[in-house]
């Protein structure tokens, strides 16, 4: 019932000035303490370290990435996944990522409990069911869902039991089983959330360590918690309405930073990346293992 879900005071505080045209994938390095995100549209990684942005430009779009070790993220671009390094900047091919469909980028991905990297794919003008869900996993590259249109909310489980994913054009968060042993989908995923009726869309996400999913909602300015079981729970505004991903991070892990989109928007509060003090703690995101 609404009367149930708290929203919180608008307490979102400006990370970085920079305005993304499409912010996304923001990553939580855990043994650095430092923050990783994209514009997808302006072909950039942007990190923060020691008060000063860095900016790492590319001649293709990048989306989304995990961390490997100390120095090294794996990235996906529009037509494969990357070994990044990150104090060179020089970033060495892996295995390609729909590199022969030209109408395709990558967009929301997010490593698992077990070292894999699932990544989407979407095409540029959101053409339906071009998309589609990948994982890489130890060498391999294996398409896990089909026809997708925006590929979105990639995030698992604390217990590892399940990962989440959208296709945002649907509206619909699905929950999808995985295998104890290796992390591979096992059956049919079902609707764990139908915002389908909802004048938003769901966006990306992250679970804390609770179990609670938390969804960006592009044109609703803000993050929405669930609890487990799909309830809404917590609304926490942001100053502008195309927010597209979470991610916790801080020492604590009690900080959730949030990328937003300026695209079409004239708005100069669009775009920028903001930190959110809240009480929960998010899950250390997890080490792909190449």
């Amino acid at each position: 019932m609404a009367s149930d879900v708290t929203t919180h005071p608008s307490t979102a505080e400006i990370f970085s000035e920079t305005r993304c045209t499409l912010g996304e994938g923001p990553l939580w390095h855990p043994t650095r303490q430092q923050l990783f995100w994209f514009d997808i549209l302006g072909q950039q990684l942007l990190s923060v370290a020691n008060g000063k942005e860095i900016r790492w430009q590319f001649d293709d779009c990048v989306s989304a990435a995990g961390w490997v070790d100390d120095h090294t993220l794996i990235m996906a671009s529009a037509s494969a996944l990357w070994r990044f390094d990150i104090e060179t900047g020089v970033r060495s091919h892996l295995i390609d990522l729909e590199a022969d469909q030209p109408l395709t980028r990558s967009n929301d991905g997010r490593a698992d409990p077990w070292g894999g990297f699932w990544i989407g794919t979407m095409g540029y003008n959101a053409e339906t069911g071009l998309g589609a869900i990948y994982r890489y996993y130890r060498g391999e590259l294996r398409k896990l869902v089909h026809s997708q249109t925006i590929t979105n909310a990639i995030c698992f489980s604390p217990d590892g039991s399940c990962a989440y994913f959208t296709d945002t054009a649907t509206g619909k968060i699905m929950r999808q089983p995985l295998a104890e042993d290796d992390g591979w989908p096992i059956g049919a995923p079902s609707v764990f959330l139908d915002l389908s009726s909802e004048n938003f869309g769901p966006d990306g996400a992250v679970v804390d360590v609770s179990g609670r999913f938390w969804n960006a909602q592009w044109g609703a300015s803000r993050v929405a918690v669930y609890t487990p079981s799909g309830d809404l729970t917590e609304i926490y505004p942001l100053p502008t309405a195309q927010a597209s991903c979470p991610a916790f991070g801080g020492t604590d892990l009690s900080d959730l930073f949030v990328t937003t989109a300026a695209d079409g928007l004239d708005d100069p509060a669009a775009g920028k990346t903001y930190r959110i003090e809240t009480r929960a703690e998010g899950q250390r995101e997890h080490r792909v293992i190449l």
